[in-house]
């Protein structure tokens, strides 16, 4: 988790002989930078009602390559906390003290998340508690503090099965209440009658009855909502399993001995995402694949195509002796550059589009508009809105929220909670 969430703002200064932050693994950045820059393309398209397929989210069951991207960051979280831990155990910090840190760190996400809610209008009527960084800090927190009691294999992934089979019988065995039971008395995965569903509108219900606020991202439920992020937890677990055969790799390192632990690595990563591939689509037959509702084969079959690619990357770049060559300094840049500070660019995006969207302009005809809505219309789609221009304003978007990662970049400073 180190270097992905920034609320105290602590800067951490890289060694000044390479450009890399320290005890990283250029990998792992790499594609969590691909990650996130993917988030902040799919989040800010100039019009919702004008986007290429694979750049939204599937509607319900099946997935496209947006509904990629969350499943993705919460794994490499979990490859990234084992580091971390390892680094914290080498220093001699106590069990207690590690899980009093992830807890911290944790509650500071949640808090981030609260306060992004709110900014710059306070409208505490409509808050949200779920939310991306919500999952996050529940997800940090559970796993976590698995990881603090084990990073045995055996067990790690033992806990994530059991998260999964657990989930798939809440989701399809345990009556919906007013409903009946899934596959019997209504359909399997109903859009709205379903557990996960009922269970959010239940927590907003009363988190509206006592604390006058609370919102869902949907009228009748939320893609991030309480029951759903069990699986999610899952995604983190298996990811963690990539942390714990990658441990040991930092960045800069290179030789013979350590470019064949990676290749093994890197072998045994290809193999597993053919596996979560093949299981994740042979599970989709029973249970389909649905991000809104964080399936048991949709884990398993992102965390397939996450493992393939984490492969790829660390093909690319881990084990190179440095400097790399010009062209693969091009090429990695930018993702090393967003996977340095992934969650201080999710934070810059969000606060950007909500100030864009509270201030609103009165035209001469006295109708008034967002910011937002004024850049997008003036600036990209003066001739009309199609898919191209709501693509050059989110891809001009996410440039935006580089240029000051970029400067952080420079200056070498990475930012932890």
């Amino acid at each position: 988790m180190d270097g992905m969430a920034a609320t105290t703002m602590m800067p951490v200064k890289a060694d000044e002989r390479t450009m890399f932050a320290p005890g990283r693994v250029d990998s792992v950045d790499m594609l969590r930078g691909l990650t996130v820059a993917m988030m902040l393309l799919v989040n800010d398209p100039g019009d919702w009602e004008h986007i290429f397929r694979q750049l939204d989210h599937a509607e319900w069951n099946g997935w496209t390559l947006t509904d990629l991207v969350f499943p993705t960051f919460l794994f490499l979280m979990g490859t990234a906390m084992v580091f971390s831990m390892n680094a914290r155990m080498a220093r001699g910090e106590s069990r207690k003290t590690q899980a009093g840190h992830v807890a911290l760190r944790s509650a500071k996400i949640f808090a981030l998340n609260m306060a992004i809610s709110l900014f710059p209008l306070l409208h505490w009527n409509s808050m949200r508690f779920y939310g991306v960084l919500t999952r996050i800090a529940l997800c940090y927190l559970v796993a976590g503090l698995v990881l603090i009691a084990t990073q045995r294999p055996a067990v790690v992934s033992a806990v994530a099965a059991a998260l999964l089979l657990v989930y798939w019988v809440l989701l399809c065995r345990v009556p919906v209440p007013g409903a009946g039971v899934p596959g019997r008395d209504i359909p399997l995965l109903d859009t709205v009658m379903n557990l996960t569903a009922w269970i959010d509108r239940t927590v907003v219900a009363w988190t509206q009855h006592w604390l006058h606020t609370g919102a869902l991202f949907k009228d009748t439920s939320d893609p991030e909502g309480l029951l759903s992020t069990l699986p999610a937890v899952a995604s983190t677990l298996l990811g963690s399993l990539v942390g714990i055969a990658m441990s040991g790799f930092a960045s800069g390192e290179s030789g013979m001995e350590v470019r064949g632990r990676m290749h093994r690595v890197q072998a045994w990563l290809a193999c597993a995402g053919v596996a979560g591939v093949g299981l994740g689509e042979l599970w989709s037959v029973w249970l389909p694949v649905n991000k809104n509702l964080w399936t048991p084969s949709f884990v398993v079959l992102m965390a397939g195509w996450t493992s393939l690619l984490l492969a790829g990357c660390s093909w690319l770049v881990d084990g190179r002796p440095l400097p790399w060559p010009r062209w693969l300094r091009v090429v990695t840049w930018p993702w090393l550059v967003f996977g340095a500070n992934a969650i201080t660019a999710y934070v810059i995006s969000e606060a950007a589009v909500n100030v864009m969207l509270a201030i609103r302009i009165t035209d001469e005809d006295g109708d008034r508009h967002t910011l937002l809505e004024l850049v997008y219309q003036n600036g990209f789609a003066r001739w009309g809105s199609n898919e191209w221009t709501s693509l050059a304003f989110a891809v001009t978007f996410v440039v935006f929220c580089f240029m000051p990662l970029w400067w952080m970049w420079r200056k070498r400073i990475w930012l932890r909670v």
